[in-house]
């Protein structure tokens, strides 16, 4: 089921409503989902391989803690802040602006233009660190176990 981008987000505490909270695809909600955003966005860096790795080792810790209590969305949350460590580190070590297309102001109905690749080995490097740790996260058993309970109970169609 897709991530449901039409909820008061600003009013949900997902914590107390986890049968509103759709998984949808990828980072999905990342940023919108609270209390998560809240309690994980502070530890969220990757700067450096250093900052990236204290980063994804303190938001796989908060991973841990919210399936050890069974809280399937922090756990969903925090999971999606570990991939977009990855993409986004990964995104600037192609990219040093960040920027993977080409501003064209003139014509916005044509296709877009990649920029071309600028390889960062500090920042490729910061990706690897979250990938690790995005990979153990999306394969723990627990998590999985709590996804496809999450999914039978409130994401049927």
């Amino acid at each position: 089921m897709a991530f449901d981008y039409s909820l008061d987000f600003k009013n949900i505490d997902f914590r107390q409503h986890p049968e509103l909270y759709r998984v949808g695809k990828g980072e999905q909600g990342v940023l919108l989902v609270e209390p998560y955003k809240s309690e994980i966005l502070p530890y969220w860096r990757f700067k450096t391989p250093d900052i990236a790795r204290e980063s994804s080792e303190k938001i796989y810790e908060l991973f841990l803690d919210y399936l050890e209590k069974d809280d399937f969305v922090g756990a969903d949350i925090a999971r999606k802040f570990i991939q977009m460590g990855y993409t986004r580190s990964r995104r600037y070590a192609n990219h040093k602006s960040g920027r993977k297309y080409k501003q064209n102001l003139e014509d916005s109905g044509s296709k877009k233009e990649i920029l071309p690749y600028e390889v960062d080995p500090v920042k490729a490097e910061s990706a690897a660190i979250f990938k690790a740790k995005w990979v153990e996260a999306k394969t723990n058993d627990k998590y999985l176990q709590l996804l496809a309970k999450h999914k039978q109970m409130y994401e049927l169609e």
